[in-house]
């Protein structure tokens, strides 16, 4: 295997650090310059291909090993690139799934996250973990740009809905509208607080779907999408005013599947078609969409 030279610094005077060499070294994998099986250089070649010192290399290389990307590590040759995940045996619920892909995606410089949902409330939860990466220094993209399509407040939404109908002033579309907006401005302020704390290029945009969506989508750095259902089911829920009765969602245990670029074609046709479902949304019926 040939690993060619590339510009790693400014002017000869920067050094990189071990995240981004981890993160280069990263990009080959995805993109196929490494396959899994193919020996890594040695150490020595690394840090001379990036212009750092022996021990800068090897703190990249146990990020990667973290990642598991890297087998056969020891001190004896150097390690191989590993076999793809097999896919997970059972889909998880979208709490508990979302954050750790969400992390990962937070691994590379430019992080990109387009989602289609009916409220962002598990998205605003799942990015506390990133967010926290990048507080400690453990994550460093310098760019994001999240897109996110939620329903727009002036259509009939299928669920939630009253069980004995909607009425002319219906508590359950301004209970999920309320719920659509502040927790959309959350998100929203906690990633743009970023480019004050951390020099970060950060852009969140919001646009309005016309419809109900029936799963909800995520879509992260180009190379894995998570898809889950948007299961409906009848419930209560107490106010002030009194109860609520409801058809309504479950989100945050909603079955989430995964589909990664790695584990081939079946994969990469489906995250390709849903990026091209996700863009002519956005670039052609949804409409401008304010949060108040």
């Amino acid at each position: 295997m040939v690993v060619t030279q590339e510009n790693v610094a400014v002017n000869g005077s920067r050094r990189l650090t071990p995240q981004e060499i981890a993160d280069a070294l990263r990009e080959r994998i995805r993109v196929g310059d490494l396959r899994a099986g193919d020996r890594l250089p040695t150490q020595a070649e690394l840090a001379e291909e990036f212009g750092v010192e022996r021990g800068t290399v090897r703190q990249a290389l146990r990020a990667l090993q973290d990642d598991g990307l890297l087998s056969n590590v020891s001190k004896g040759s150097p390690p191989r690139i590993a076999e793809p995940a097999p896919a997970r045996d059972e889909p998880q619920p979208t709490m508990v799934g979302l954050a750790p892909r969400l992390a990962e995606a937070f691994s590379a410089s430019h992080v990109r996250i387009d989602a289609a949902c009916l409220t962002a409330e598990t998205l605003m939860l799942a990015l506390s973990e990133p967010l926290r990466m990048i507080h400690e220094g453990r994550a460093r993209p310098e760019r994001i740009d999240v897109r996110i399509l939620l329903p727009s407040r002036d259509i009939s939404l299928a669920f939630p809905v009253p069980v004995d109908g909607r009425g002319d002033d219906d508590p359950v579309h301004q209970r999920w509208l309320a719920m659509r907006n502040a927790q959309g401005q959350v998100l929203r302020y906690n990633l743009h607080a970023l480019r004050g704390t951390h020099d970060i290029d950060v852009n969140v945009t919001f646009r309005a779907l016309p419809f109900t969506p029936p799963v909800k989508l995520y879509l992260l750095n180009g190379t894995e999408a998570l898809i889950g259902y948007y299961m409906v089911t009848r419930r209560e829920e107490s106010t002030d005013s009194g109860t609520l009765e409801m058809y309504d969602t479950l989100g945050s245990q909603s079955l989430l599947f995964s589909f990664e670029m790695r584990r081939g074609q079946r994969d990469e046709a489906f995250i390709q078609q849903s990026q091209k479902w996700f863009d002519a949304l956005w670039e052609t019926i949804t409409s401008d969409l304010t949060l108040s």
